[in-house]
């Protein structure tokens, strides 16, 4: 693709980097954000500054935040006693969104693929099990995605935490086999939460 000015060209490649953006798709995004007001631009420059420069990592459930703890850990009327175990903010969105769910979260920040290198040891799985350890936990919920990797990661944690006298459980099959959380309707998923069964019962279907 040749430009005529290498500064659309720089702002095209920039934007081309970003996942599912291929470079037409720049292109078009680059000639809309020229057309519009410059105050327009600059508020979505800043925005976006903003947030790489202050963004955290909730030190606790590694939830994204502005502060060392985000605002769901720190809320005392959530259920203190529940963890559900997410692969990322995206999952936590959609669960939040059913308003069917009080406890608190635990961001894996992805999900085991020996497919694309990644191990437990990539994941936030250690601090998962030195919160059961230190905190009066009494359910752990593993709402992953009902994929290949989803169920490895599942298999694993739960054979991590099988030595703690706790329940352990997952989403009920509501959401289908296959499925992201993040494409399933607010509905279905909230079923799915209040439906949850022990993760045992999914090892001998």
């Amino acid at each position: 693709m040749n430009f005529s000015s290498k500064l659309v060209e720089n702002a095209v490649n920039s934007l081309a980097t970003l996942p599912g953006i291929g470079k037409r798709t720049a292109l078009r995004l680059v000639l809309y954000l020229l057309k519009k007001e410059k105050i327009h631009t600059h508020r979505i420059a800043e925005s976006i500054k903003t947030l790489i420069d202050n963004i955290n990592y909730c030190n606790i459930c590694n939830n994204i935040c502005e502060g060392n703890i985000c605002s769901i850990c720190n809320n005392e009327r959530r259920n203190k006693e529940t963890i559900c175990v997410i692969r990322d903010f995206r999952d936590l969105i959609s669960i939040e969104n059913t308003r069917e769910y009080t406890g608190l979260y635990h961001i894996l920040g992805g999900l085991i693929s020996p497919m694309e290198g990644i191990n437990p040891s990539d994941l936030n799985i250690e601090s998962l099990i030195n919160r059961i350890k230190k905190n009066n936990i009494k359910e752990v919920i593993l709402a992953l995605s009902t994929t290949m990797d989803g169920e490895t990661t599942n298999f694993y944690i739960y054979k991590k935490l099988i030595e703690f006298n706790i329940n352990i459980t997952t989403i009920s099959r509501g959401v289908s086999i296959g499925d992201e959380l993040e494409y399933t309707d607010e509905i279905t998923l909230g079923r799915s939460l209040i439906n949850r069964q022990p993760f045992e019962i999914t090892l001998k279907s």
